[in-house]
C-alpha cells in the first residue's frame, strides 16, 4: 500500500505543468484543461506594489469553474501562486458576470476554444464592458472569431449540427459602467478537420461597423465618413454601417467605437479596431483614421490568419486529427511564440516554421491580369519591385482531440448557473463537484 502510494505521488508530480509569470495567463489554464494536466503559475506580479492576481484573472478562473465539472483551483496566501487541477468540459447554460476592469472579449476569446469540446452544448451568457482597448471586442469576434473556428470544423458536419455557432449581442456597455449583454451559442463536434490554409489571395471586399451608446448618432457616421476616406481610395467594394443602441440597450456609459474586417478571395480575414477612451475621448475622425491604418498595415502583413488570432489557430492545429495541419501566416507575434512554446510542454507538438514561396500564385484569377493595359502593367512591376513583408509556413501534426462528448459520467441538469458573489459559495454549488479553495487576504 505505501509502495503504490509513494509511487503515485512522483507520477502525479511528473504530469505538472509549471509556468512562471502572469503573461499568457489565460492560454495556460486552457491548455490544462484540453490536456487533463495540473498546472501551476507561481510568479505572479511579485515585485508590483499590489502583488497577485487582479480581479479580473480570479473572475476568468469562476467562468472556468462554471463551464468545467470537477476542476479544483488553489490559491496562494499572497495570490502570486495559482494550481489548477481541471476537470471535464461541461457546457451546458452559463450566466456569468465579467469585470469591468477588462471587455468581455477577454473571456470570451477563449470560450469560443474551449466550446466545440464540451460535454453539452454551451449557452453562455456575459455581461460587462462590450468594447474596451486592448482586449478584442464583441464585433470582432462575431466577424473575425468565429469564421476562424469554422474553419477548423468539419465540412460534412456543418449542415447537420443541432444548433449554429452563434454570437449575439444584446446590450452594449461601454467602459467603466459597463451594462453589455451577449449571448453566446456553440454546437459540439465529434473532432475538428485538419486546416490546410496555404494562398492568402487578394483583398475583394472590405466591410465595416461603427457603434455608439449614450452619444449622439452623429458620432457613428463621423466615424464612417473617416474611415471611407482613408479606405475608398484602394477599393470599390466597401461597406460601413452604424449601430446605435439606445435607451436600456445602450449600457451606463457613453462611448463609441469602429471595428473594420477585409476579406480576400480565398477567405483570410484581416481585422482592425479602435475605442474611445473613458477620460479622453478623442474625435471620431481621429479613431477611425487610426482603425483604418492598422487594417491596412493587417493587410500589408499578409498571411491567411489574422494576426490577434494567431495563438487560437496554432491551438486548433494542435487539437486536428493526426495529420498534418498547414497554414500560411504573417510574422508571429509574441504571443503564438509563446504559445508554440506552451503547446511543445503541455501537449508535445512541435511546429515547423518555413519561409513561404514567395513565387507561389495567389488564388487569383490570371486572365484578368493579361488583359490588364499598359499603365497596370507599369504598376504592377512597380509593386514588384518593393520588398514585400515575410510570410511562413507553419504545419505541425495534432493530437486528435475528440473533447469530452461521449464522457460516461451522469449529466447535469439544465439549469442556468448564476453568477455569485463570494467565492465561499462557488464550492457549495448544487449537483457539482468543482471546489475553490482560496488562500488570500484580499484582491
Amino acid at each position: 500500500m505505501a509502495a503504490s502510494r509513494s509511487s503515485s505521488a512522483p507520477a502525479e508530480k511528473s504530469r505538472l505543468l509549471r509556468f512562471t509569470g502572469h503573461r499568457n495567463f489565460r492560454q495556460r489554464l486552457i491548455l490544462a484543461l484540453v490536456s487533463q494536466r495540473p498546472v501551476r503559475i507561481d510568479g505572479i506580479r511579485p515585485d508590483s506594489s499590489s502583488p497577485g492576481i487582479r480581479d479580473f484573472e480570479a473572475n476568468f478562473l469562476r467562468l472556468l469553474e462554471k463551464v468545467t465539472n470537477g476542476s479544483h483551483v488553489e490559491i496562494s496566501y499572497t495570490g502570486t501562486s495559482v494550481l489548477l487541477k481541471p476537470g471535464i468540459i461541461a457546457g451546458g447554460k452559463v450566466v456569468h458576470d465579467c469585470a469591468l476592469t477588462r471587455g468581455i472579449g477577454y473571456w470570451l476569446e477563449w470560450m469560443v476554444v474551449l466550446a466545440p469540446f464540451a460535454k453539452k452544448e454551451l449557452h453562455l451568457t456575459l455581461k460587462g464592458v462590450t468594447n474596451m482597448e486592448g482586449d478584442l471586442g464583441v464585433d470582432t469576434i462575431r466577424t473575425v472569431t468565429l469564421p476562424h473556428l469554422s474553419l477548423f470544423l468539419p465540412l460534412d458536419s456543418v449542415s447537420t449540427l443541432a444548433s449554429s455557432l452563434e454570437l449575439r449581442i444584446a446590450k452594449r456597455g461601454s467602459a467603466p459602467g459597463g451594462g453589455g449583454e451577449v449571448h453566446f451559442r456553440c454546437p459540439i463536434i465529434k473532432n475538428l478537420s485538419t486546416i490546410n490554409f496555404t494562398a492568402p489571395g487578394r483583398i475583394k471586399k472590405i466591410r465595416g461597423i461603427a457603434t455608439s451608446t449614450r452619444v449622439s448618432p452623429q458620432m457613428a457616421n463621423r466615424l464612417i465618413d473617416a474611415a471611407r476616406g482613408v479606405l475608398g481610395r484602394y477599393i470599390p467594394d466597401l461597406y460601413l454601417f452604424a449601430d446605435v443602441y439606445r435607451g436600456e440597450d445602450s449600457g451606463k456609459s457613453p462611448g463609441f467605437a469602429i471595428t473594420l474586417l477585409a476579406t480576400s478571395t480565398t477567405g483570410a480575414i484581416y481585422s482592425a479596431e479602435a475605442v474611445s477612451k473613458t477620460q479622453d475621448p478623442g474625435l471620431p475622425e481621429d479613431l477611425a483614421q487610426d482603425a483604418a491604418r492598422m487594417l491596412l498595415t493587417e493587410i500589408a502583413g499578409r498571411g491567411c490568419i489574422d494576426r490577434s488570432h494567431q495563438p487560437m489557430a496554432l491551438l486548433l492545429m494542435a487539437l486536428s486529427p493526426q495529420d498534418v495541419a498547414r497554414c500560411t501566416m504573417a510574422h508571429p507575434t509574441a504571443n503564438a511564440i509563446q504559445m508554440m512554446r506552451d503547446l511543445k510542454h503541455a501537449l508535445g507538438v512541435s511546429f515547423k516554421i518555413a519561409n513561404a514561396d514567395a513565387s507561389a500564385p495567389d488564388a487569383t484569377n490570371d486572365a484578368e491580369s493579361e488583359e490588364s493595359d499598359s499603365d497596370d502593367n507599369d504598376q504592377d512591376t512597380m509593386l514588384k519591385t518593393l520588398k514585400k513583408p515575410a510570410q511562413f509556413a507553419v504545419s505541425c501534426v495534432g493530437i486528435n482531440f475528440a473533447g469530452f462528448r461521449k464522457c460516461s459520467s451522469a449529466p447535469d441538469s439544465d439549469r442556468v448557473r448564476e453568477p455569485e458573489e463570494s467565492s465561499g459559495t462557488l464550492a457549495r454549488m448544487k449537483g457539482r463537484k468543482t471546489t475553490i479553495r482560496v488562500l488570500w487576504q484580499a484582491i
